[in-house]
Formats: C-alpha cells, structure tokens, sequence
C-alpha cells in the first residue's frame, strides 16, 4: 500500500482552514497519519474527521494581556498575582513553544491557581528572537534575558521552572541568591533519556542545522517533528478521539487550548538550538558539571536555597531519569503537558507546589 497521502487528502485536510488552526508542519502531519493508518481503515477517517474539526472550530477570544513589569530585549515579565510583603514568584517557562501552557485557559491554568492561592506570581515570556539574537546561547537567554527582568523585583524572587525553563532557572538561582527554586519536568541529566530519543533528536539535528545556521534560527516545525516522532501513534490516536468529542465540551476545548499552544511559538534563536542539541542532549554538560555561566560552574547540587525537582514517571518527552538531582524530589504520574494542564494538575502539582512555595517564602 503506498504510504504517502493523495492530493485529494492533502486539499482536504489544508481546506480553507487558516494555517494558524493545523499541525505544523502539516505535510509532515498528514505522512505520519497515512503511515500510522495504513492497516487501520477505521482509524485513518477518524483522524482525518479531527484533523478537520480541530481546523473549522472556533475559538474562544484571547485572554486580554497581563501587566508587563519588565523586559529586556523581547523578554517579558507579566504580573499575575497583586504585589504583596510576599517573595515574588516567578514561572519560567521553556523556550520552546509559548508560555501559555502555564495560563492555558481559565480552569486551566497554573498561574490563575496561584495568583488566587495569594502568590505574587510572575511569567516570563521570551517572546520571538530577533535577527541579532542568532548568536544568543542559553547561557545569554540567563544573563541577558532573565536576569535583568529578575533584578527589577522589589525582593529576590523564589523561582519555578517548567522544561527548559526549569535548567535555566537553575542556571540563574547559581548566579544570583534567591529564597527557593522548583523544576517541573526539567532536562538536566541527559544520560536519563532513552539511547532511542537521543538518536533521533541527534538525527534530526544534524537534517536541520545547515539551515538553522544560514537562517539564524531553528524553526518551531523543527522541534515539533521531533515530538511527533518519539510517539507517532499517540499524535494520531488523539486526533481520532477527538473527533468523538462532544461539542461543547471540556474536552474539546482542552484539545483545542493544547494543539493550539503545541503547534504555535517562536523559534529558538541558533545558538540557543546549538546549545541544546550539541551541549546538552549531545554532551550532557548540564548532567556532567560541564555547563557554566559567566565563567561559573552550574552545579543544582550547591545551591544554598530549598530545591524541589518535580518529575513524571510517565513523561515521554523529560523522563524522570532525566530531571535534576535537588535537595527534594517528587513524583506525579501525568505526562509532560498534563502535569501542568490535565484534568488532575490542580490536585497533584499546583496545589502540593503552591504549598512548597508558601513553606518557603520568606
């Protein structure tokens, strides 16, 4: 059976959608799908019927925009809860995908639960990298990004990073003192991840820098292939069941919030791509003690302040095995995006995270 889609899929699933509402990069999509389904009749129309349904749906309108307290270059820092005798907190999330996974929607957010919690909480948003941020490394996102934002908070802030955003947290809170650092899902031991994984996203890499390097940065599509290809029968399993959502329903707008939040974002500026394909999943210098800053070492081990790592036994794209070694650790079984977004976040993250928070603000 050819495993490549017709024309007529193809016009069919691009319609008259705008291309905002679609998996990116589609034509990879639709591979993937036609490749997934070629035994499964039944399985290939239900998931082309999500795959149009997630396009033609309606969305809800943006949430207004929250008070910008701080930016350097085209970082961001947006106030969520009220300023109080509270130690901020700040929420820093990857450089991968929009920062919106942590205020998806309004039962459905982190930064909401927070801010109601009484938390003078804050979200970094990185914004877009422009032509001359190419050779900006994630070593600069800590010094010339983050740190910056960080300084102009009445007091040092306790800080909370998801992903990415929780390494590089660790790289600031080891330049700079603050009253307490938490990561969710953070990659920092890279010898943790699957030999499999590390292959592919090696592979991948290699495909994707000659370009990268011309263009001076590394699209989303990019690393968007490469979760699509850790688990290619989960990416269309879940458009099939959602084309049996109800209308209306909860759990249609939360596969419309998510899918929306994972098929949109920035690219990542080259150097910081070069970072974290050859340093860190390639080298593991973040794993080995080899990371610095500013001509510092960047060891999670010497921090001076409570450190909480907070991992996922389920997660396919950070596996435990891959977080940080903090003075505690605990475990959720909830995948890398519904730790933080699924239906029992709030019971086992926000509310044992906003607890850890209040136990050490000082």
């Amino acid at each position: 059976m050819d495993s490549s889609p017709t024309p007529e899929h193809i016009a069919l699933a691009q319609g008259d959608a705008a291309p905002q509402h679609g998996p990116r990069p589609l034509p990879l999509f639709l591979n993937i799908l036609w490749h997934e389904t070629q035994d499964d009749p039944d399985l290939r129309r239900r998931a082309f019927a999500g795959l149009r349904k997630y396009q033609a749906a309606t969305r809800p309108p943006a949430a207004p925009q929250r008070r910008c307290v701080a930016s350097a270059g085209p970082a961001r820092l947006l106030q969520y809860g009220a300023a109080s005798a509270r130690n901020p907190v700040v929420f820093i999330p990857s450089l991968i995908n929009p920062p919106q996974v942590l205020d998806l929607s309004p039962g459905r957010s982190l930064l909401r639960h927070m801010a109601a919690a009484g938390h003078d909480a804050y979200l970094v948003d990185w914004g877009a990298p422009t032509p001359q941020d190419a050779e900006l490394g994630l070593d600069g996102h800590v010094t010339r990004r983050l740190l910056p934002m960080l300084a102009t908070l009445p007091r040092p802030p306790i800080l909370v990073g998801y992903c990415l955003g929780g390494s590089l947290a660790i790289g600031a809170a080891a330049l700079r003192p603050v009253p307490a650092l938490a990561t969710i899902a953070a990659p920092w031991r890279f010898d943790g991840f699957p030999p499999a994984d590390l292959d592919l996203i090696g592979g991948l890499w290699r495909s994707a820098q000659p370009m990268a390097e011309r263009i001076g940065y590394v699209p989303m599509e990019v690393l968007q292939s490469g979760f699509w290809a850790m688990d290619p029968a989960r990416t269309i399993r879940k458009y099939a069941l959602f084309a049996d959502a109800a209308p209306g329903s909860d759990a249609e707008r939360a596969f419309l919030a998510v899918e929306d939040w994972a098929n949109g974002g920035p690219p990542l500026s080259y150097a910081a791509g070069r970072d974290l394909f050859d340093s860190f999943y390639a080298g593991n210098v973040s794993g080995t003690g080899r990371w610095t800053i500013a001509g510092r070492t960047i060891d999670p081990g010497a921090l001076p302040c409570p450190t909480l790592s907070i991992v996922s036994t389920t997660d396919r794209i950070v596996p435990a095995a891959a977080g940080p070694h903090l003075r505690e650790e605990r475990h959720v079984s909830l995948g890398h995006v519904g730790m933080v977004v699924g239906g029992s976040a709030r019971e086992k993250l926000w509310e044992p995270l906003s607890h850890w928070l209040s136990s050490h603000d000082g």
